[in-house]
């Protein structure tokens, strides 16, 4: 090889890891940026006489103090620290609904879309699982449901939608929003109505937003809400207890 060759390579090599480096560093930049759990959260994470939490690497563990009636595997919304999901999902324990929240790497389901694998096998005694899951986290667990067919009995969406095709999959489906949700693509929601079977459900949280399904304080570009947090979470958890349980 020539020296105007090794040159040119050299300098080619040079400029790849310099593109790459930048990717990787803006990478970095736009996952540090991420919602943090509030102190409502954290409170949830405690046990109490009606909820037993298990924290553990990766994920959260809520179990009934009674025999659960149902299994609910959890993913959170985009950016989202996954412990701002505590208070919806303790809430649900409180109504015997074991419940397994899953931390996303760097915050995005996407990046682990079949995290939910395997957990339905460690809790033999629970025979009905659901799936849900918040905005992003809620696209990725029905393309989890989609890729599992009949590892799961139903499939939970709060602000989100399937881009998966489910309407054939028998799929027992709830799909929950708040009126003002200022985040959720409704054109794109519209559009993948059909994805979803057609005895789907649908719940509109008068109020409600898109930041209130956790609690994790306001979010970018969310509408304004005329209900509180701790309402949105009542509201919800209800729904989809009635859901899982009817």
């Amino acid at each position: 090889m020539t020296s105007k060759r090794k040159t040119c390579a050299r300098r080619a090599i040079i400029i790849t890891l310099t593109v790459l480096l930048a990717i990787a560093a803006a990478f970095l930049i736009y996952v540090s940026d991420y919602y943090r759990a509030d102190e409502a959260a954290n409170a949830a994470l405690l046990t109490d006489d009606s909820v037993t939490v298990a924290v553990s690497d990766g994920r959260v563990v809520f179990t009934p103090s009674g025999e659960p009636s149902a299994g609910l595997i959890f993913y959170p919304g985009g950016k989202v620290e996954y412990t701002a999901y505590a208070p919806l999902m303790h809430r649900l324990a409180e109504d015997g609904i074991q419940c397994v929240l899953l931390k996303m790497p760097f915050n995005l389901a996407v990046l682990d879309v079949n995290a939910a694998d395997g957990i339905p096998e460690e809790f033999p005694e629970i025979g009905s699982w659901y799936i849900g899951g918040h905005s992003l986290g809620g696209t990725m667990v029905a393309s989890c449901a989609a890729g599992h067919p009949g590892d799961f009995d139903g499939l939970i969406l709060l602000a989100s939608y399937s881009t998966a095709g489910l309407s054939d999959s028998g799929l027992r489906v709830l799909s929950v929003y708040g009126s003002e949700d200022g985040v959720l693509n409704m054109e794109q929601y519209e559009k993948y109505r059909a994805s979803l079977p057609d005895s789907a459900q649908e719940l509109v949280i008068s109020g409600g937003n898109h930041a209130g399904f956790g609690s994790y304080g306001a979010q970018d570009g969310d509408g304004v809400p005329t209900i509180s947090a701790e309402e949105q979470t009542d509201i919800t958890a209800a729904a989809a207890a009635e859901f899982i349980t009817s």
